[in-house]
């Protein structure tokens, strides 16, 4: 009788191999990005049906359409949730939508252009509220105005309930008209590139239960670096020194909360260029003050290490009821040109408190385990 010798190499291959056919098995299959789902700014809700409901800007002229999934991987269209009336605040650009479910209701949360305009401004974003008794909609306006009127144009809400029920709104306010010198901006007239670089920048601020202001004044709390020596600097500053634009964006948060930590993740550089990446930034308040990590960015374009994805940003974060974690973001390939779709890789914080995110991948990995 033959009698077969398996190294230790040959063990832990065949070990692995077994491994991955047994989670795949478990997990009901597997799947690849990007999901077939066209939106730009992606927001998922695991609402009390036990469905998941995706929401993203894009799919409706003036509002916001919405897919549903049973297993986060095969999405449908299930028509418009949100749709701008006669009398609406906004009256167009109506982008990130985010919905959260409070006591059998859903509200929608997202920036549109308001129709207030008298100085004739080419941006007058603002953040406004509807609701519905459905997570598919129809949601209707809670009020026939803004939530504030902080004095410049705003996007991007996230909202964050603590501990102890207090509620949060984190936003971005927008480039437009909001020219910042700093060391970047020196760099660009001496290049000759740009007179004045423009910068977004996160606030924050507590809002009231009911959501028709806030409580106090906002806060900044993230904004690109002031230099060009400053660790972030080189990540942050790519749509100024690639050529790209004369903008630093600080945009799409979104705050999460581990082991009494506050982690806030945003995006960086222009949404619609190949640089849009993400890091992320720590605190000990949900006002900050917030430390960027030194190992951001945590995700951006993998076309400089052999793969195909660009435009990595504007995320949010999906925590399933076993603690497991996906980060859910917007990306370009090479196949889906200009057009923004939509990625879910896992992500953790490990024990020592790092955020990292597994992605952005294209390969085929184990569904979400449900």
């Amino acid at each position: 009788m033959p009698i077969f010798v398996l190294s230790a190499k040959s063990i832990r291959m065949k070990s692995l191999f077994l491994l991955l056919s047994l989670l795949l098995a478990g997990c009901g299959g597997s799947y690849n990005n990007p999901l077939d789902v066209a939106f730009g700014d992606p927001f998922v809700l695991a609402a009390s049906d036990g469905r998941f409901y995706m929401y993203g800007t894009g799919g409706a002229a003036a509002g916001f359409r919405v897919c549903v999934s049973d297993d986060l991987v095969t999405w449908r269209d299930a028509g418009v949730a949100y749709q701008r009336g006669e009398e609406s605040w906004g009256v167009d650009c109506f982008w990130a939508p985010e919905v959260y479910e409070r006591d059998g209701r859903y509200y929608l949360f997202y920036s549109a252009n308001w129709r207030e305009n008298p100085n004739g401004d080419a941006e007058t974003f603002r953040i406004g509220v509807a609701v519905s008794d459905s997570p598919a909609g129809p949601f209707t306006d809670m009020y026939d105005r803004p939530i504030f009127d902080p004095g410049y144009p705003v996007i991007d809400a996230n909202v964050f309930w603590d501990d102890d029920g207090s509620v949060y709104l984190y936003y971005s306010r927008c480039c437009y008209k909001h020219s910042v010198e700093s060391g970047v901006s020196e760099w660009a007239r001496r290049e000759g590139l740009y007179d004045e670089i423009e910068e977004s920048w996160v606030y924050g601020v507590r809002m009231k239960p009911d959501f028709s202001g806030i409580i106090g004044q906002p806060v900044a709390l993230l904004m690109p670096p002031a230099t060009m020596d400053d660790p972030q600097a080189e990540w942050e500053s790519r749509s100024v020194t690639s050529r790209e634009v004369n903008r630093r964006w600080t945009e799409g948060s979104f705050l999460l909360k581990d082991d009494g930590r506050y982690y806030m993740m945003y995006s960086a550089n222009f949404y619609g260029g190949e640089h849009y990446a993400v890091g992320y930034a720590t605190s000990d308040s949900p006002l900050g003050p917030f430390v960027k990590s030194a190992d951001n960015p945590v995700l951006q374009k993998n076309t400089d290490r052999g793969g195909d994805v660009t435009g990595t940003g504007h995320n949010m974060v999906l925590t399933l009821a076993d603690g497991d974690r996906y980060c859910v973001y917007h990306g370009r390939t090479s196949a889906t040109g200009d057009r923004r779709v939509v990625f879910i890789d896992p992500m953790e914080i490990t024990p020592e408190g790092k955020l990292v995110v597994h992605g952005p991948s294209t390969d085929r990995r184990p569904k979400p385990r449900l």
